[in-house]
């Protein structure tokens, strides 16, 4: 581990994608759940104000995006059968 990053960004990022490539409502929602807390507690790390700001404005963000229903996708979808 570096000193002097925050471990968390990187961690929010990839919740990010993971929401955005989310196959279900379900795992779209908890997905984005978790980058707003991940964002959050970037946030908490940060010494700096501006960037402590900007986590926060992504944790609220995040947070808004899991309450939105799901975009659809263009794929369609197979059945398990």
């Amino acid at each position: 581990m570096s000193f002097g990053r925050n471990p968390h960004v990187a961690k929010a990022q990839a919740a990010e994608l993971k929401a955005e490539t989310a196959k279900d409502a379900g795992s779209y929602e908890r997905a984005w759940r978790d980058a707003g807390r991940l964002w959050e507690r970037a946030a908490e790390r940060e010494t700096n104000p501006a960037r402590r700001t900007e986590y926060l404005a992504k944790a609220e963000h995040a947070r808004a995006t899991a309450d939105e229903p799901a975009p659809e996708s263009d794929e369609p979808v197979e059945d398990p059968v």
